[in-house]
């Protein structure tokens, strides 16, 4: 049965992170994560964690200043972008968070893949947990220095760190590269985290141009057991319990 991590960056953002935490086990989601928990003391968020039995699967670095989107591709800002990821990975380790997001911003040209390539080796070298990059679709972040798997790919390679992997968001491969089901395989042994939403509107996972019964299946073929974020935007503060609601009765 494929299991379900509720991404509290979109989901119950009316309510503070540990109550969004606590609606997320009573909807039946199988785990948690997040974007940028920074302002909610971690011990208030561990709180609730330890009540509900739910792992913390990740969280992003932070994204900069005001029209930014991550800090680790910007040549000269390397000073700030590491000082975001030594942040994310103190408030992983207190809430034991199993992955972190560096996200690169928006930059372009080989000084940004230079620098962008150094800060994750800074990033890998300082914890054993799982460091995560994700391409961005072109429509939703024009300007994002990560556009691509196979983008993402070379990066990995050169970098050559066990503990770097790809998130591998259905929602975005499929507005920007299509295929997913065929990336998926070809990818497997890259992907540290898998999310996904309804292509193009980004809502729950019940239409759109992508069949989520056939992906999950095949995510399931694949043997991929870990929970699968759900990173949509809901239309009402209800829409989260009813999708999963759904997937009971399918199960």
């Amino acid at each position: 049965m494929t299991r379900f991590s509720a991404n509290l960056g979109f989901l119950w953002t009316d309510r503070p992170l540990p109550d969004a935490i606590h609606a997320a086990h009573a909807a039946g989601f199988a785990a948690v994560e997040c974007h940028w928990p920074y302002e909610t003391p971690a011990s208030d968020v561990r709180a609730a964690l330890d009540a509900t039995g739910l792992p913390m699967l990740g969280l992003n670095t932070v994204r900069g200043q005001v029209g930014e989107n991550g800090l680790a591709a910007l040549h000269g800002r390397e000073t700030e972008a590491r000082a975001a990821i030594d942040q994310a990975i103190a408030y992983a380790d207190a809430v034991d968070a199993q992955a972190i997001h560096v996200m690169a911003g928006f930059a372009k040209g080989e000084a940004a893949r230079d620098t962008f390539e150094t800060n994750l080796t800074y990033a890998t070298a300082q914890t054993d947990r799982t460091i995560l990059i994700e391409p961005l679709n072109r429509h939703d972040a024009p300007g994002y220095f990560l556009e691509t798997t196979g983008q993402a790919h070379e990066i990995m390679s050169r970098v050559d760190a066990p503990n770097l992997k790809l998130m591998f968001d259905c929602y975005h491969v499929g507005r920007t590269e299509g295929d997913v089901m065929t990336r998926l395989g070809d990818l497997l042994p890259l992907i540290g985290h898998i999310q996904f939403a309804a292509v193009p509107d980004r809502g729950a996972p019940d239409h759109g141009e992508l069949n989520y019964t056939a992906i999950f299946g095949h995510i399931s073929s694949l043997g991929w057991t870990a929970p699968l974020g759900a990173e949509f935007k809901p239309r009402d503060p209800d829409a989260p319990l009813r999708w999963m609601q759904s997937q009971s009765l399918l199960a």
